[in-house]
């Protein structure tokens, strides 16, 4: 069976801080491969915060062009919006019965856990979590299963809120993303 971490996320844009996680769990957890998933609207977001989900799925593909253990997910493009985790797993888990299905995410996300939707389904995921800072002790209702690895993946204290904020400020995001999505904005 095919291991995939499945990497969700707005990537409003992505960054090489999200392809060094990606890159680390790959190696680090015995990933086959790691699927980009594109989130267009997820509903802890504001969507009016959002870059245009065409534009945003396009750096993504630039930014993966080049690793083939990397892969491009526009799969909540076709489902209903907003988009949730545990109702594209469904459609994955169906569409992909030779893969095997494991989350990536950071603490901050393993903290919210309990408020995502369906999240009782989300439980029968392993989670592929690594430490972000100020979460590094994230709890919840996990916190005592075997489902859930710790990864100290190499952190760079970037987001993307950043990368957004420097280029309003007409400054330069290069060497914080790669050069193909660089190149695109």
């Amino acid at each position: 069976m095919k291991q995939v971490g499945l990497f969700f996320g707005s990537f409003n844009p992505i960054h090489n801080g999200h392809l060094i996680v990606a890159q680390y769990m790959l190696e680090e957890a015995g990933l086959d491969e790691v699927w980009f998933v594109v989130s267009p609207h997820n509903p802890f977001k504001a969507q009016d915060q959002l870059w245009d989900e065409l534009f945003r799925l396009k750096l993504a593909g630039a930014a993966l062009s080049g690793n083939d253990a990397f892969h491009l997910c526009d799969l909540e493009f076709r489902l209903p919006r907003p988009s949730y985790t545990a109702h594209t797993l469904r459609h994955l888990l169906e569409q992909n019965p030779e893969c095997h299905f494991s989350l990536i995410m950071g603490s901050d996300s393993l903290n919210s856990l309990p408020r995502w939707k369906d999240a009782g389904f989300l439980q029968t995921f392993n989670m592929l979590v690594y430490r972000r800072a100020g979460y590094e002790h994230a709890r919840n209702m996990l916190d005592n299963t075997e489902q859930v690895r710790w990864f100290d993946a190499p952190y760079l204290d970037i987001s993307a809120t950043y990368i957004r904020e420097r280029m309003d400020q007409g400054h330069s995001v290069r060497y914080l993303v790669p050069d193909s999505v660089f190149r695109l904005l």
